[in-house]
């Protein structure tokens, strides 16, 4: 056997089958069949190296947070704190208990929507032919594929017979590709014009045909696409990033004051023992442990809303990456389309629009009819046959023709059968009235030339060849693939001629197909799915840019982000002119040169798989944040190269599926949007957890500080530390993971994809507000002191525990007032708050607790003065909003807080 080759296409079919040593007639004997599949392996694609469960449990525990957590559980344990160390220690394995279940049950979902792509195949061996199992083939077996097979390795064509294949998962190409056996001379022959191969993965639509296998494996095109996922990165998220960076940051400042609270506590003459505890305490207390647990509550929450919405999600901080993306880079076939063809426009071939449900359009409708070797299923858009020609029939049948009823007056008597070559075919039919008649259907460029007379609701007239092109070309621009349709009254004694050459119903020639009246045009479309124009507007609003990448030819991907809103009729969505970049011209292009195309251009057509990476890594090195959205093979690469691959569950494929980090199970562009919102949502959420955390600790800081400075005691215990961190923080925290969106939460524009988590005043916030809360407590605590109340520190403790509880109420926006939102606005937030208000009087009017919270009832005037001072920090909060809605603080930084 020669050595494989790629260019096996262009090779007549016969040195096809000589190169590979196989008797087309006979096939691979079954010993030759097994010494070759010694040499090149089973047929099947490898699959990537997943991970273990115990792995995937393991990686749980790896983030740097837990990390620092872990280390804060053992300084609560040397605290002499044991409950505390549990509770911390709970929380982790808890927040590693959701992270994998997520995982794990994302990762069986998939697997169970994972098929194999070809698991038999018809293979002529030692003269017989049989199936077989798809992997046990090898360069050299003879195949037969027909209607609703699976080409399941890549072949070259040795026959065909109206053979036409759907190579959209592979090549992007919506419509079906009609073969042929002829050798195609020159390199470098695009993918999706290869005519006489059929590649493996892709679906036979229509016909039959025999061809020899050329590769198999990873050695076919499925495999070379799917090879090329190994040479996609793995990125961090940026939730991931940021909160590796908050973790290190947030540790080093808090060894840091915590130092400083135990030095100045020893200068003011405090007991060794006592200052010790209290900064490690307090150490604790600055370690938001309930940080993971409330971002994978959130996650979780989000995914789970997700598969409501039809979106599975395989890796949890895929849902807050949407909230980070400014580019969606879609696949057109399937994503933003229906993937089914339909008829979009019907003209004659003056222009004007024809009603084939009127005289002057029946007979167009009876040619879209009889011209067909497609049938519907009960009536229905569903049929068997060739998917256009299903498309015709659909559209007859919506206008109320009765199509059974046309086949039974005017059965077919002969045909021509369409090919590639051709571009046309013709059928021979009994008219009425016992009379004959030709009906040729095709692309226009082979139908017109062929015709001498027009048909208009006027008469018959005959034909001006340059203006009948001129509309069918007109159609074309508008993306359509357009069909001609053409009729010849035949003589009695013609017919009987063309009945008497008729053998097997196939004897018609090129001869016969002269002397045609064209009847008119038909327009075919890949229609784009009815919410995509509004999906596409919705991101647009968020500031999120679409572009369509496209194996597609230019016209129509061009009509089809027309239609969607991707570029409108004067160019794109921001104003630039218009433009579809193809393949040829990408090729063509240095890094530099693309990265500067990137940055305008909003359509590309004819693209390679290779060509799609590059265009995902040039606009990540704009420093953009990209989603990729794809349903076949030639999308898989990019998705893994993205910061988020979006494949699609119902009409993709396993390797798309494999290669994403979000599938949707509806196939629905749409579904984006949501995931989008969803995203931002929770990245809002943790902010906020963030913003009421860092400031509770920030006010337990400057309290603990600043007593010391103005010469006061201690105002705080440990234990008073550690319930304030675990309990007032823990409880409402968790619940801020439920706050809805916000109103204006789809008209922000992305967050850039390095932006600090303390961004738009955050830590100004953090400090200001703590600073105020550490203060009221402070003068809580001189004031009790001065009026010589003994319950000074339980009043003190008091205030700064429900000062936390006021400003988590406060926070639930950045910008909007309480009483705008409503208290009841986030339910689970209040309810929280209610309950931990009830946990801390009992830390007061409980007398077991006493004893172990050190700590005393409070009179009925010493409670109202508590919570007074109190709702200071929240009426302060207040304010701050207000000036935001006015514009006033922190907007120079970005327009906006958020």
């Amino acid at each position: 056997m020669a050595d494989a080759r790629s260019e096996w296409y262009q090779l007549p079919a016969s040195d096809v089958a000589e190169q590979l040593v196989v008797d087309a007639a006979h096939g691979l004997s079954s010993s030759e069949a097994t010494a070759r599949a010694a040499q090149h392996g089973p047929n099947e694609l490898r699959e990537g190296r997943r991970r273990s469960s115990l792995r995937m449990l393991a990686d749980q525990f790896t983030d740097l947070m837990v990390v620092v957590l872990l280390v804060a559980a053992v300084v609560a344990g040397m605290v002499g704190e044991p409950h505390d160390s549990v509770a911390i220690v709970a929380i982790i394995v808890i927040n590693g208990a959701l992270g994998f279940s997520q995982e794990y049950r994302a990762e069986q979902a998939v697997r169970s929507l994972r098929a194999m792509a070809a698991p038999l195949a018809r293979v002529r061996r030692d003269g017989v032919t049989s199936m077989i199992a798809a992997r046990e083939l090898v360069p050299g077996d003879v195949v037969e594929l027909e209607t609703g097979m699976i080409a399941p390795a890549d072949v070259r064509l040795l026959r065909v017979r109206r053979l036409r294949i759907d190579e959209s998962a592979l090549t992007g190409e919506s419509q079906g590709v009609n073969k042929s056996v002829v050798a195609l001379p020159g390199r470098s022959i695009p993918l999706g014009d290869r005519v006489n191969m059929a590649w493996k993965g892709t679906i036979v639509a229509y016909g039959r045909g025999e061809g020899v296998v050329v590769a198999t494996g990873m050695a076919t095109e499925l495999g070379r696409v799917a090879s090329l996922l190994d040479e996609a990165e793995q990125l961090l998220t940026p939730l991931q990033r940021r909160l590796r960076q908050f973790a290190t940051q947030l540790a080093v400042v808090v060894v840091l004051l915590c130092t400083a609270l135990f030095g100045l506590g020893l200068l003011r003459g405090e007991p060794l023992l006592l200052m010790f505890l209290t900064a490690l305490s307090l150490a604790v207390a600055a370690m938001p442990e309930a940080l993971p647990a409330v971002v994978t509550v959130s996650l979780a929450l989000g995914a789970r809303r997700m598969v409501a919405r039809h979106a599975l999600i395989r890796r949890l901080p895929a849902v807050e990456t949407l909230g980070s993306v400014t580019y969606i880079c879609s696949d057109k076939t399937g994503t933003l389309t229906q993937n089914r063809m339909r008829v979009t426009d019907v003209r004659g071939t003056d222009g004007a629009p024809i009603d084939i449900a009127r005289d002057e359009g029946a007979a167009l409708a009876r040619a879209m009819v009889l011209n067909s070797d497609a049938r519907l299923v009960n009536g229905s858009g569903s049929g068997a046959g060739d998917p256009t020609e299903v498309a015709l029939l659909d559209y007859v049948a919506g206008s109320g023709t009765d199509i059974a009823d046309l086949l039974r007056q005017s059965p077919r008597r002969a045909e021509l059968p369409f090919s590639s070559e051709r571009g046309r075919m013709t059928t021979l039919h009994t008219a009425a009235g016992g009379e004959s008649m030709l009906l040729t259907k095709g692309a226009p460029e082979r139908v017109v030339p062929r015709c001498t007379h027009v048909q208009l609701p006027a008469g018959r007239i005959p034909i001006d060849h340059a203006a009948v092109m001129g509309q069918a070309d007109e159609m074309a621009r508008n993306g359509l693939r357009v069909l001609a349709f053409a009729v010849r009254d035949v003589a009695s004694r013609d017919a009987a001629s063309l009945d008497a050459k008729s053998v097997d119903g196939q004897a018609l020639s090129d001869d016969e197909e002269r002397d045609l009246t064209c009847l008119g045009f038909v327009g075919l479309m890949d229609p784009p799915r009815d919410e995509a124009a509004s999906a596409v507007a919705e991101c647009r609003s968020a500031g999120i840019r679409v572009v369509m990448i496209t194996g597609d030819h230019p016209a129509t991907a061009g009509a089809i982000a027309r239609r969607v809103g991707i570029v409108d009729g004067d160019g794109d969505g921001d104003g630039d002119a218009p433009r579809v970049v193809t393949g040829a011209e990408l090729e063509r292009l240095d890094d530099d040169g693309l990265a500067a195309l990137c940055a305008e251009a909003r359509v590309y057509a004819r693209v390679a798989p290779e060509q799609k990476i590059r265009i995902v890594r040039a606009l990540q090195g704009r420093g953009e944040f990209v989603a990729m959205t794809g349903d076949g093979v030639n999308d898989a690469p990019a998705l893994r190269q993205a910061d988020i691959g979006v494949a699609m569950g119902r009409g993709g494929t396993d390797v798309a599926r494999e290669a994403a980090d979000m599938v949707l199970t509806d196939d629905n562009f749409a579904s984006i949007v949501s995931a989008v919102r969803e995203g931002r949502r929770i990245y809002d959420n943790i902010r906020k957890f963030i913003r009421y955390i860092l400031t509770g600790n920030s006010a337990e800081l400057w309290l603990l500080l600043l007593a010391p400075l103005a010469g006061l005691p201690l105002p705080l215990l440990p234990i008073h530390i550690l319930w304030i961190n675990l309990v007032t923080d823990g409880l409402p925290g968790l619940a801020l993971a439920l706050e809805p969106a916000e109103r204006d939460i789809m008209q922000r524009p992305p967050r850039p994809p390095h932006e600090s988590v303390f961004a738009h005043g955050l830590w100004q916030h953090a400090l200001w507000v703590g600073l105020l809360m550490g203060g009221v407590a402070l003068l809580t605590q001189g004031w009790s002191l001065r009026h010589g109340l003994a319950h000074w520190q339980s009043m003190t403790f008091t205030v700064l525990a429900l000062s936390q509880l006021a400003h988590v109420m406060a926070i639930r926006s950045e910008r909007v007032s309480l009483w705008t939102q409503g208290v009841w606005g986030n339910a689970p937030l209040t309810l929280a708050v209610l309950g931990t208000v009830g946990l801390q009087m009992a830390t007061l009017y409980v007398p077991v607790l006493n004893g172990i919270f050190k700590t005393a009832p409070l009179s009925a005037g010493e409670l109202a003065a508590c919570v007074a001072l109190s709702c200071l920090p929240f009426l302060a909060v207040e304010g701050e909003k207000l000036l935001l809605r006015r514009g006033y603080q922190y907007a120079s930084a970005s327009g906006r807080a958020s």
